[in-house]
């Protein structure tokens, strides 16, 4: 794809207004030469976003890991991304109400000449823009999908939602590889996450994640799901998970922003408990959308 088959969506760079087509950075940015700066990816429903707050406190952190200033209030970054759903209505003429959507934000470091220490005094780049979700099929919903398992290659500091992304994409690119939907990782044994979800293994009834630790980046979805399973009465634990639980696990899920909760019913080409959505899954994703609806 060339720069000109990029759609003509709205985004907003370095405080304007512009077009992902028109906006330009500098090739000295720190974003482009190191990869050094963080994102976040927030779902917008009804053309608002879902569990911002949260989204805002994660970004607060990865900031803080690297030492990156926020420059903006939470005030302020929902004034823009309110801004941007806007014009994505003006430009597009699709009204927010009628689909949902995502918001990307990023900050870099800012531009200096190259130089591998952390330069302080610089201002960051800023760069934000909204676009339609991509949520999984009805299908997939209704027959699960298939992932494969990996080694966590990466490094140990996951828990910084940074641009520094090769090592997901090469992660992706496994299952991708094999027509897989999703790369399930582990970390000397025991299960750490996906390329670009978390993953929930169900034994006997109880939601098993990874420890909240450096070895994983938390997703939103962590504190959403505990809520929704301590709303239905479900078990809910984090821990070491090992391969072997999860692989006899009764079910197993991927959550994110896009994904929302969906379920695993192959992994490795070997079936999931029984080969379909289980019920745990069901109650997960139908109190999803309550929250949803609730926002």
């Amino acid at each position: 794809m060339n720069l000109s088959e990029l759609p003509d969506l709205p985004c907003f760079l370095n405080g304007e207004f512009s077009s992902v087509r028109a906006a330009k950075v500098s090739v000295m940015d720190r974003g482009f030469i190191f990869g050094d700066g963080v994102y976040e990816v927030a779902p917008l429903y009804r053309g608002r976003p879902f569990r911002f707050a949260e989204h805002m406190a994660r970004l607060d952190r990865s900031l803080s890991e690297l030492r990156i200033p926020n420059p903006r209030s939470r005030e302020q970054w929902r004034e823009l991304v309110d801004r941007l759903v806007a014009e994505h209505a003006r430009m597009t003429g699709a009204r927010a109400e009628d689909y949902d959507q995502i918001v990307y934000i990023q900050l870099t470091r800012g531009v200096a000449m190259r130089d591998h220490v952390m330069i302080p005094g610089l201002e960051p780049t800023v760069f934000a823009f909204v676009n339609r979700m991509s949520p999984p099929s009805g299908e997939e919903r209704e027959q699960g999908v298939a992932c494969v398992t990996a080694d966590d290659f990466r490094w140990k500091k996951a828990h910084i939602k940074s641009i520094s992304l090769a090592g997901a994409v090469f992660a992706r690119q496994i299952s991708a590889d094999v027509g897989g939907y999703e790369t399930v990782m582990f970390r000397d044994g025991f299960l750490s996450e996906g390329a670009a979800a978390n993953v929930w293994a169900v034994r006997g009834g109880k939601v098993l994640g990874a420890p909240r630790d450096n070895l994983v980046l938390e997703g939103i979805r962590y504190g959403l799901i505990e809520m929704l399973c301590r709303d239905a009465g479900i078990p809910y634990e984090l821990r070491r998970v090992s391969r072997d639980e999860v692989f006899a696990a009764d079910e197993l899920m991927l959550s994110s922003a896009t994904k929302e909760v969906l379920p695993i019913t192959r992994l490795d080409d070997k079936p999931v408990g029984n080969g379909r959505p289980g019920p745990i899954y069901e109650q997960l994703y139908a109190g999803y959308q309550r929250a949803k609806q609730n926002s």
